[in-house]
């Protein structure tokens, strides 16, 4: 199954936020992997700082982890970067699907 949410980042972090995912943390990896998220990826929107988020999933999705300590201190790491709500964890707003073409 395919989800996609978006989020949104604080203006001038895009080089930031790059920057912290490109040196992701292996566990989280790990995490996200043995929970059957696959597939993930990120596009940001120059204009409105939006992050526009897709993953393959056989089951849940990585909005799901959230009581895992690892992703709680991935929140905070990327807590002065994007809105969040008051736990750290991104404002994400899921997406419906409305297309979709194999």
């Amino acid at each position: 199954m395919k989800i996609a949410f978006k989020m949104k980042l604080k203006p001038g972090f895009r080089e930031e936020y790059k920057k912290r995912h490109d040196a992701i943390w292996p566990e989280l990896l790990a995490l996200l992997k043995g929970n059957g998220v696959y597939d993930y990826t990120i596009f940001w929107d120059e204009e409105t700082d939006i992050l526009f988020a897709v993953q393959q999933v056989s089951e849940g999705s990585s909005q799901n982890l959230g009581q895992e300590e690892v992703v709680q201190r991935w929140w905070a790491f990327m807590a002065d970067i994007m809105e969040t709500n008051p736990d750290h964890s991104p404002l994400a707003i899921p997406l419906e699907q409305v297309f979709h073409l194999d």
